[in-house]
Order: structure tokens, then C-alpha cells, then sequence
């Protein structure tokens, strides 16, 4: 038996991966392994599990919606399309081209993409034991308590796998098997190239995969079967399996979570998507989203009730009932409750922006703070700025259509109803009075009132 190790490399196998069915009972105009769960098409977690378990030759087949599937394939695996979806063994065969010249692949893997769950564990297994027995063809059987549309593994007296009859072919006696097939496989690699042609459609003129089971038992050969449970083996073909596969992936990523070091308060109402990464002695309140590659820091205290998106977030941060999408927020800061952080903001360490504090493709400085009911949009805000309540940045020119940005220089002081009409550059520890339109530039130290906002004297500044 050759070398193998579960998780290691195995550049002797190689995987195809079938994802060209159209998935009808979607009704969705996106292909069904396009189709996200926990923020990742269905198709990316088999990639992923096949890769995970040591494989590095990965061919997809595609057919139905081909250009969107090959993108989100991307580099992870080589695409080859079926330009007649005839079959799961027509579906094979178009990968023959890529792999049967290599004769360092002795083990080709099979499944299908929307199969989301299977876990690369279950690969390595499935490819050991093959090895271990000397069976042509080792398949993955799942007990069911409702077999139906499902091919049943059909055994003989001494309990080996003599067949699989898919559902639309079984007697009566057969459907009510409950001992089903998960469709996935490792079949030896040059017996599966040399057989794969021998397959005869069915009544439906498909060519079935499962076919090759009945030929590999003709020939004498053994055909081996290890079983794991729905959770693992579940396929995708309707909204409602849909829902079902996202539970168990969610559930997976929370426990992995929590293993890890974070605390979740009341997991089951909180949702992390597959991408994401939270640091140590953090917490999650009930009613979060954290979706995308948003990545969290250590000790961090997130929710209830927030939603981050595709955001970097750094430790000692403090988001309760308010939105991060695609912001960097630094060390320290305090944001919410009902506080909006839209793309392009970035808050340095020790800021506080209090409830419904709004910023928009935006820096703002170390240590400012912003309590309540201000808007800030395209401006460089700088370190130490007080933000009374009401400022806004009135940063688009409706006549122009342009959007101009607001510099806000270190130590200011912006008062209450503060109006910043862009382009414009307020000095460094400057002060407006409440109500101040400012529509010209502002001096350092310099006390603006009025509107327009006019110079009125020089500040005097807090003792240090």
C-alpha cells in the first residue's frame, strides 16, 4: 500500500469535482452550486474539503451557467465544461483529458458540488480505505431515514456492495432500502479511465456514474463502501436542503469559534460566515452578523445586535447595535449603540462614536470623539477632534455632481449644527460656534461663529 496520511499531500490523487447540473428546483437563475452558504458559494466548501485533505490536482466540470462557476472557481482548480449535461459518467469522462496521461495519479476522487458539507477527513478516509482493502471503486453509503430520490446501495447475502440502483430504476423491494448513496468515491485511477466508455445510458439516455459499481462486481473486483451520516454527506437540491446545509456549516464555524478561545452569548443567534476571524477573550452578543473576511481582534466586545461586513477590527473594540461595512477601526474604540461605519471609513485607536454617529469614506484621527447625530463623508479628520453633536460634512455638490473633501487638522473643536461645506480645511485647534456654516478655509486657533462662519477672535485653549 503506497504512503498516506490524512491531511498530508497525496500527489498520486487527484479530484474531479462535478458542478454542470442546472439545479431546477432552485428556481434561481444562478447556478446551484453558486448558491452561498454562510457567505461562500456551495461549490468553494467541496474545493476547499478536497484540498484540505492533501489533494492538489482539482478538476471541476462545469456546464450550466460555465463562465460564473469557473470565476468562482477561480485558481483553485482546473475547469473543464460538459457541453451536453448527458450524466454523471459523461461529466467524468471530460476530466480524462487532463488526468489519464499522469501516471503519478493512481486514485481519482469524485463528488459533487453541492455537497457542502463533506469534510476533507472524510476524503482521506474514503482514499485509505481503498487502499487498505484492494477495492477497483470505495464509495460512501449514508443510512437515511427517508431514502427517496436517492440511489440505494444494493448489497449481497455476505453484506458487500454488489450495486447501486438509482431510484427511478428500483423494484419496489429496493426503494425500500434505507442504506443510500452520498456519491462520492475513489475509484482507481486507470481502471476508471478504461471503464468509464463502457457505461450504457439508462432509458433516460443519461450515462450513470453508479454504473461503474455493476461492472467492477462483474469483473470480480471489490467494491468498498465506509459510511457517514447526513450531516456530512447531505447534498443540496432545494431552498429548504439549502437552509438545512447552512445550520450544520454555521454550527461548524461557531464550535470552531468557541474551541478556539471566543465566547459566544447565546450561539444559535448569532451568525459568522465561513471567512471570518475573531481573536481571543472576545465576545459576541446575541442577534450579530459578522460576515466576509472581516477579521476581529483579541478581548473585543461585539453586539448585541451588530452587523460587520468585510471589516478589520482591532482589539479592546467595543461595537454594540450598529453596522461596520468595509472599514478598518483601530485599537481601543468605542462605537455605538446605532452608529454607522460605511466603505472607505477608518477609525484610528481610542475614538468613540456614540449613537447614530455616520462615516463615510473618512479618517479619523486617534482619540477624537463623536458622540451623537453627525455625519462625516469624504474628510481626513485628525487626532484629539471634538465632533459636537450635529456637525455635518456637506460634501456633494449637487450642480457638479462632485463630491469634495473636508480636512478637519488636529485639536479642533467643531460645535454643535457645525456645517463643513467642502472643499474646505479647518486649522489645527481651531473651534466653530454651535450653528457655524463654514464655507472658507479656517486659520489654526482661529474661533469661527455665524453663517457664513466668520472669524471672531482667537481660541483660548484648556489648561494642559
Amino acid at each position: 500500500m503506497r504512503p498516506f496520511c490524512i491531511g498530508g499531500v497525496m500527489p498520486d490523487t487527484a479530484a474531479v469535482i462535478l458542478a454542470a447540473g442546472q439545479g431546477k428546483r432552485m428556481h434561481s437563475a444562478t447556478p446551484k452550486v453558486l448558491h452561498r452558504i454562510a457567505g461562500r458559494p456551495m461549490i468553494d466548501y467541496v474545493v476547499t474539503a478536497v484540498r484540505e485533505s492533501g489533494v492538489t490536482r482539482v478538476v471541476v466540470v462545469v456546464g450550466h451557467g460555465a463562465d460564473a462557476v469557473e470565476a468562482a472557481v477561480g485558481g483553485h482548480a482546473k475547469c473543464v465544461r460538459q457541453m451536453e449535461l448527458r450524466g454523471t459518467a459523461d461529466a467524468v469522462l471530460q476530466a480524462r483529458p487532463l488526468l489519464q496521461g499522469d501516471a503519478r495519479i493512481h486514485d481519482v476522487l469524485i463528488a459533487h458540488g453541492d455537497c457542502p458539507l463533506l469534510t476533507p477527513s472524510l476524503f482521506g478516509e474514503l482514499v485509505q480505505r481503498r487502499r487498505e482493502t484492494g477495492a477497483m471503486i470505495a464509495l460512501v453509503a449514508t443510512p437515511a431515514d427517508d431514502p427517496r430520490g436517492y440511489g440505494r446501495v444494493i448489497r449481497d447475502a455476505d453484506g458487500r456492495v454488489s450495486a447501486i440502483v438509482e431510484e427511478a430504476s428500483a423494484s419496489e423491494k429496493e426503494r425500500e432500502i434505507r442504506e443510500i448513496n452520498a456519491g462520492v468515491y475513489s475509484v482507481d485511477a486507470s481502471w476508471l479511465w478504461e471503464h468509464l466508455p463502457s457505461v450504457k445510458p439508462s432509458p433516460s439516455g443519461e450515462y450513470y456514474l453508479t454504473d461503474l459499481v455493476a461492472l467492477a462486481v462483474s469483473e470480480g473486483s471489490r467494491v468498498y463502501a465506509i459510511e457517514a451520516p447526513m450531516t456530512v454527506t447531505a447534498g443540496v437540491n432545494d431552498r429548504a436542503q439549502l437552509a438545512m446545509a447552512e445550520e450544520v456549516i454555521r454550527e461548524r464555524i461557531r464550535r470552531d469559534l468557541m474551541v478556539s478561545g471566543v465566547t459566544l452569548m447565546d450561539p444559535r443567534t448569532i451568525y459568522i460566515d465561513a471567512g471570518v476571524k475573531i481573536g481571543t477573550d472576545s465576545i459576541v452578543y446575541p442577534g450579530t452578523f459578522i460576515e466576509g473576511s472581516t477579521v476581529i481582534g483579541t478581548r473585543c466586545r461585539i453586539g448585541p445586535h451588530a452587523r460587520i461586513v468585510d471589516s478589520r477590527i482591532g482589539s479592546d473594540v467595543t461595537i454594540q447595535m450598529s453596522v461596520v461595512e468595509s472599514a478598518e477601526v483601530g485599537d481601543r474604540v468605542q462605537i455605538g449603540p446605532f452608529a454607522h461605519l460605511r466603505p472607505g471609513a477608518t477609525i484610528e485607536a481610542d475614538v468613540e462614536l456614540g449613537n447614530y454617529a455616520e462615516v463615510k469614506n473618512s479618517r479619523i484621527g486617534a482619540g477624537t470623539r463623536m458622540h451623537h447625530f453627525s455625519y462625516i463623508g469624504d474628510a481626513d479628520v485628525g487626532e484629539g477632534v471634538n465632533i459636537g453633536a450635529g456637525t455635518i460634512t456637506t460634501n456633494f455638490d449637487s450642480e457638479s455632481g462632485v463630491k469634495n473633501r473636508t480636512v478637519v487638522e488636529d485639536g479642533v473643536s467643531l460645535g454643535s449644527d457645525t456645517m463643513l461645506v467642502a472643499p474646505v480645511t479647518v486649522g489645527k485647534d481651531a473651534m466653530t460656534g454651535a450653528g457655524a456654516v463654514v464655507t472658507h478655509d479656517v486659520e489654526p486657533g482661529t474661533v469661527v461663529v455665524g453663517v457664513p462662519a466668520r472669524p471672531l477672535r482667537r481660541r483660548r485653549m484648556p489648561p494642559a
